[in-house]
């Protein structure tokens, strides 16, 4: 007898499947009509509750907290690959002190600023743990991004070196937060707590950071990313030139690229993120790869449908009941910090700079570069190797109290702030949109009533005159649709209309009603014949007779 087999693949089957078609189905109209990028819909057990991920993880906390990691790890991989591929030739190469001056000084100065706000509102919180909270959030995400520098908004809106200026930041900067989250980190693992449970002090913790962050997971991704991008891009020659790949292998060949240097970078355990970055730059260093691609839908269709599974993965994994209930920091506390974090990480510093980077050109474009730069899959990254990282930091075989409170100051605040920006960051275009085009409708709709609402026409016609040869005015009935028609016997027979004013000239005779209609001078008079004749005395003038006499001089 057939059974209702409600299993863990077949409920995420079903969700994920069912929503991407359902989406589909209006995906033109939210993206290019309404200018929203792809949903961030809540499938967690405290919403729908379709799907629960801790059950999924075996309800361990650690294999949760890997599984999210990874899939960062992926997605990140997959979107940086192809941002470096959608560069032009030597791009980064040729706008070196642009990024220079983002890279250092800007995420410096993002660093700083979020590590201060942090400092101020979380409640006891040593200015060392906000360096590591405020870390997290100092790179700008790539998958939010594509919402400004794809689609028909960028293409009417964002200038083209703008849009290649975004994609470069946030493609680097992604992998260059190690050095800001790990200085942190070792200064709190040998410094916090007196060193308890490690030796060797701030020394260390400096050389550390110089030998291991630098040296082997910033320079060998580097060095890496340029050797695996060189060598794949030469081997495709080689393979397209003698005809052995075909169309469909040579379209996915960057996507695969990007899983390579994912699992070999997590073997040694250098930056994946930056290599991927890099290896997609070193990849088309020749242009030749992108101009073959460019117009080709598979790239960013595996791209929407990994941006689509790890949102909704979010929704399900984000702690949304600790924003209200934690003993580290009250709601409006954290109002306050994703208000002024999205304020001020970053726009002070692009309004400062923005004379000095050519791409930006003009104070809105520093005002919309500073504005957009999300906080999103990248920074949810950085969390759960924070994490990972001070599960390490331990007494006696036990976690040390100074790290697992800054476990629990960094969950709560970087998925609050993460929430924040997907929320303001996905809205803030329609919205936008809105308070441009609301004023226009409400300016064009009180035109178009004043226009209706203009004053009656004259026409005089044989026979609408009383006795004594007077003329009885007629005018519209209320609710009527015909226009009013009055006969009024002194009115100019020439006028001149300027915008929504009609001047007769100072010697203009006075006799005989006119009509003025989209700025077309009739003037009506009486007549005998129904043709059409020009005027003896000015014959450019030409007068319309109707059969029950009236006539119409133009």
């Amino acid at each position: 007898m057939p059974t209702l087999m409600i299993s863990n693949f077949n409920t995420i089957c079903a969700v994920l499947g069912g929503f991407i078609t359902l989406y589909g189905l209006v995906s033109y109209l939210l993206k290019e009509t309404f200018y929203l990028s792809e949903p961030r819909v809540v499938f967690s057990p405290h919403a729908t509750n379709l799907i629960d991920p801790l059950q999924l993880a075996n309800y361990s906390e650690t294999n949760l907290e890997a599984i999210t990691l990874d899939f960062t790890r992926l997605v990140l991989g997959v979107q940086l690959v192809l941002s470096g591929v959608q560069l032009p030739s030597r791009y980064v190469l040729r706008r070196w002190k642009s990024l220079a001056l983002l890279l250092g000084p800007g995420m410096t100065c993002m660093w700083i600023c979020s590590s201060l706000i942090i400092w101020g509102l979380v409640p006891k919180l040593p200015f060392l743990h906000a360096l590591a909270v405020a870390a997290c959030v100092t790179p700008t995400d790539p998958v939010l991004s594509n919402a400004i520098v794809k689609g028909r908004f960028a293409d009417s809106n964002v200038p083209k070196d703008l849009q290649k200026i975004i994609i470069a930041e946030s493609g680097a900067n992604d992998g260059l937060g190690y050095p800001f989250l790990f200085i942190a980190l070792y200064l709190i693992k040998y410094t916090g707590s007196n060193g308890a449970g490690q030796s060797g002090g701030a020394a260390k913790a400096v050389g550390f950071w110089f030998g291991e962050t630098w040296g082997y997971v910033i320079l060998l991704s580097i060095i890496y990313g340029i050797t695996v991008g060189w060598l794949a891009k030469e081997m495709l020659h080689w393979a397209e030139e003698r005809k052995y790949v075909d169309r469909e292998n040579f379209l996915v060949f960057a996507i695969t690229l990007a899983l390579f240097i994912v699992g070999t970078c997590g073997m040694i355990g250098s930056d994946d993120v930056l290599a991927c970055f890099v290896a997609g730059v070193a990849f088309t260093i020749d242009d030749w790869f992108r101009l073959e691609t460019l117009d080709d839908s598979l790239q960013p269709t595996i791209d929407m449908l990994l941006n689509l599974s790890i949102f909704l993965w979010f929704g399900a994994v984000c702690p949304w009941s600790s924003f209200l209930h934690n003993e580290i920091i009250p709601l409006y506390r954290l109002v306050f910090i994703g208000v002024l974090v999205l304020l001020f990480r970053r726009i002070p510093f692009i309004l400062a700079v923005h004379k000095y980077i050519p791409e930006i050109e003009r104070l809105s474009q520093a005002l919309f570069v500073g504005f957009f730069g999300p906080i999103g899959v990248s920074a949810i990254f950085y969390l759960y190797v924070s994490l990972e990282f001070l599960k390490h930091v331990m007494v006696d075989g036990v976690e040390r109290e100074d790290a697992k409170r800054l476990g629990e100051v960094m969950t709560v605040v970087i998925w609050f702030l993460a929430i924040c920006s997907i929320v303001a960051h996905g809205l803030s275009i329609p919205l936008g949109k809105l308070g441009i085009y609301l004023p226009r409708t409400f300016s064009s709709a009180l035109e178009s009533r004043s226009e209706d609402e203009s004053g009656p026409f004259y026409l005089r016609r044989n026979g609408q005159g009383g006795a004594d040869g007077s003329h009885t005015p007629r005018r519209r009935q209320a609710g009527s649709s015909t226009p009013s028609v009055v006969v009024e016997p002194d009115i100019p027979n020439h006028v001149y209309r300027i915008g929504r004013s009609t001047i007769p000239p100072h010697d203009a005779p006075r006799n005989g009603p006119i009509d003025v209609e989209e700025g077309i001078i009739l003037t009506k008079r009486r007549a005998d014949a129904s043709s059409v004749k020009e005027n003896a005395s000015a014959p450019n003038e030409k007068s319309i007779h109707f059969a029950d006499g009236a006539q119409l001089e133009k």
